[in-house]
This record gives C-alpha cells, structure tokens and sequence, in this order.
C-alpha cells in the first residue's frame, strides 16, 4: 500500500521526481555534473544571493551532516560558538560542537519561545568572545518559525557569523540569505524541494569558506574547496537523488516558486489547526509563533487511546502521522509539506473523526 506522509521529511514526492531515480548516472561523466551545477545555480538563486559573494555545497547524507559540516569548517580552533536552542534540533547543535571540541555556549528558550533578538544582543555585547551564532529557523520539535530576521541584525552588529539551520523551512518559507544577514544556512534535499532523502546542501560566503583551510575536524565533511572543479563532489555522490532533487527543482519553479509553495504550506496549516481543534485536539503553539511546516497537537480531554492506535488507524487508511516530540505534555504532530493539498487535510481530519468515534462506540460498549 502506498501512503501519503504528513512528515517533516522525508515526505511525499511526486511520480515524476520518483521515476528520475530509474536512470543511471557515473558521477564523472559530464552530463551528471552539468545536473550538479545547474541544482548548485538554482539554490543561490532561491537563496536571493549572487554566486560572485555566495557558493553552495552538497554534502552526502542527512541533513545533520550538512550542519555537522558547516559548524565543523566555519568554527575555527580559536573561535567561539553561540547556539540559540528552543528544540532538539538547536541542541543537536551543542552536541555536535561538544564532539568537534568547539567552544561553545548554548542558551535556551522553552520550545514554545522564540530565540529573541533582545537578549542575543545582551549575550554578545558581554561576550566579546562569541565568533559565531548558530540556530535553527523553522525547529520541528514543536513547529515553531524563529524570527532568524531579527537575530540576524543583532549578530552582524557584533560582527560575528551567522550559521542558520533551515532544514525544513528553506524554499517553503522565502529566506533572503544576504539581506538578513546570514552567512551560512543549511538545508536538505527531502524537505520543502521536495526530493528524496540522500544529501544536504550548504549554502555559504565565499570569502568565509576561503579562509576556513585547515578548520574541519573531518575529512568528509570539509566544506572547504570543496565543488571547486566542475562541482566535482567529495568522494562519490548519490546519483539517483540527485537527479530526483533536480526534477523536484524544476516542479518548484513550475508551481511558482517559493511563494505559491508557502501559500500551499500555510493553507494546509490552518485548514489543519481549524478542522482538528473542531475535533478537540488543540494546537500546541500559538498562531502568532506557528510555522507552515509541521503542527504540534494535543490529544483531545479524557482521551482514552494510545498513539501508536491512532497511527495504525490513519496508516491503514493512506496516511503517515509523526509522534510528538515535547517534554511538556503529551502531543502528536502532522505535517502540511510535501505533495499535501487541502483535500488532503480534510480526508485526514475524516479519518481522526472516525477513528474518534470508534472508541468512543467501543468505551460505550464496555461501559
């Protein structure tokens, strides 16, 4: 049976970026590294910077490798790390700092709180020290968007480097790289392009990976000169995804871009957020901090089932919910990316009703 997946990513792909992945490629031949070029072209482009000041990187594997790489080659031995954490992402961060033997120092906000720009100023004008601010944009834990605007303008004003994760919100949220003062930001090929999972890309000031010669503390994930030659990848690429990623590209542009893409996004998140709190199960976050990309829920008063009962419900009907992920109290999250429309959305919240209703006839019947 094939389901739909209301996921962060990887998510629900189209036919057509799935057949790109029965061709065959050798990674030297000239063709494969025209598609290279071509997607590294298009996410500067996406990015809304130029390739004379940025470059873009790809990077083997998840999207952690993309951040690992980043935060390993940017952050020098000499350098010191502020990570701006108010999720499991932003703490990923830290514990990747504390296995490369970074400097550095987390600061945290509760994961239904914005990073604030306020007190990041505070932080870096009584620590001169800090070279670099890293967090995450959009944090899956709960599904907050952080303001990475408004921070961004307080760590160019220290002078310091920017480092911003947008795993799952770059291309489904309009990021503006250069003009919010971010200097590196990391994404992954099955989130809001909507591919297939198998790399990350970093996207990156020239003149900061220029200067990076000897910083990473890993031979693969050295960002550094990396793509120089021809897009040439580190050691062998995934060819397959590759070409998925760079048909998956073409059908973003076809859509409209970044902005019809996030009107899709956010539209199935307020159907959603609408049709399941008629339903009893409310919102975990307020609407003024939501992003488009995944909604966390609490589970209806008095309900009496488990998750994994709920997921097998919805699975065999054609869909993937995603547990949740807070500390605070116990929730479940659905994701509004991918090949998810509103039609979508209401077939879900019909199923969540029957499924409701099914132990509600049962806790009757045993009453």
């Amino acid at each position: 049976m094939r389901y739909k997946l209301l996921t962060p990513g990887p998510l629900t792909t189209t036919d057509t970026v799935k057949r790109e992945m029965m061709i065959d490629h050798c990674t030297w031949d000239d063709d494969y590294k025209s598609v290279t070029q071509k997607i590294r072209a298009g996410l500067l482009k996406l990015a809304h910077v130029s390739e004379e000041e940025y470059t873009s990187v790809l990077i083997q594997g998840s999207g952690t490798f993309g951040v690992e790489a980043a935060i390993t080659t940017l952050v020098g031995e000499d350098d010191y790390l502020l990570i701006l954490a108010n999720g499991a992402y932003g703490e990923r961060m830290a514990d990747i700092a504390h296995h490369a033997g970074i400097s550095y120092h987390m600061r945290s906000w509760a994961i239904d709180e914005q990073p604030d720009a306020q007190t990041v100023k505070m932080i870096l004008q009584e620590n001169k020290s800090i070279t670099h601010v890293a967090m995450v944009h959009s944090e899956t834990t709960s599904g907050i968007l952080n303001d990475v605007q408004s921070i961004g303008r307080v760590v160019k004003e220290a002078g310091a480097t920017f480092i911003v994760d947008a795993m799952s919100s770059f291309a489904g949220v309009d990021i503006p790289v250069r003009e919010w003062g971010i200097d590196c930001i990391i994404s992954s090929a099955n989130k809001c392009i909507q591919g297939v999972p198998g790399f990350a890309y970093v996207i990156v000031r020239k003149d900061l990976l220029a200067a990076c010669e000897g910083n990473a503390r890993s031979l693969a994930l050295d960002l550094w000169k990396t793509m120089n030659v021809d897009g040439k990848w580190r050691f062998t690429s995934p060819t397959h995804v590759v070409l998925a990623f760079a048909k998956a590209m073409e059908e973003l542009e076809a859509e409209g871009g970044i902005t019809a893409r996030h009107e899709r996004y956010a539209a199935n998140e307020k159907l959603l957020r609408k049709k399941l709190s008629a339903l009893g199960f409310v919102p975990f976050l307020e609407q003024e901090v939501q992003g488009p990309i995944i909604t966390t829920f609490y589970y209806p008063a008095g309900y009496n089932f488990s998750f994994q009962e709920m997921y097998d419900y919805i699975k065999e009907r054609g869909y993937i919910l995603y547990p949740g992920k807070t500390t605070k109290a116990e929730t479940f999250r659905v994701g509004n990316i991918g090949e998810i429309y509103q039609d979508d959305i209401d077939k879900v919240a019909g199923l969540l009703s029957d499924f409701l209703d099914s132990k509600r006839n049962l806790q009757a019947k045993g009453a």
